[in-house]
């Protein structure tokens, strides 16, 4: 993958985030903000506490850090897989969010 491939690819997981974000909000009765600067997106539940996903560009992964741990992603196969086999992003987000603010989420 070369970096402008990442960089666009990335770009489309951070915007997705954005979207269910509002999505969630319209939709449930979960209070959740998010807040993007540059390549990082603050994800916070009413509870205060946070999940944080960053761009790592010269690495080609995305970092997300949850209160269960911190966790490197690479777009493989037409996914964004955790590099220790740990699963699907989106999937380990909805359930690091539904764990953090006590409401069943889905990125």
């Amino acid at each position: 993958m070369t970096d402008l491939e990442f960089l666009d690819t990335a770009e489309r997981l951070l915007s997705r985030i954005e979207g269910s974000c509002d999505r969630i909000n319209d939709e449930t009765d979960a209070d959740i903000d998010n807040q993007r600067v540059g390549g990082m997106i603050t994800i916070s539940f009413s509870n205060r506490s946070q999940i944080i996903v960053n761009l790592q560009k010269p690495l080609h992964e995305v970092w997300l850090a949850a209160k269960s741990g911190g966790y490197h992603y690479k777009f493989k196969e037409g996914q964004w897989q955790d590099t220790k086999g740990q699963g699907e992003f989106f999937e380990n987000l909805s359930r690091f969010a539904t764990e953090q603010s006590g409401v069943r989420l889905s990125f």
